[in-house]
């Protein structure tokens, strides 16, 4: 049977443990509100090139099919 000193060094291991999980949970919540927001950024970027392909391409004549 575990002593009470095994016991109160299992618990100071956990609570170790705890303090680097809460940590690096914090590290990856900054990590994914960065990469979030690039992404948001990127689909904002393509759309605006989207629409100017858009434009450009309604500018182009028409092809008649005649050569």
């Amino acid at each position: 049977m575990a002593t009470l000193e095994d016991l109160a060094e299992r618990v100071e291991r956990l609570v170790v443990r705890h303090e680097e999980l809460k940590r690096a949970n914090a590290l990856l919540e900054t990590e994914l509100g960065n990469v979030t927001s690039e992404r948001d950024s990127l689909k904002s970027r393509l759309a605006a090139a989207r629409a100017r392909i858009d434009a450009l391409l309604a500018r182009l004549p028409a092809d008649t099919g005649t050569e």
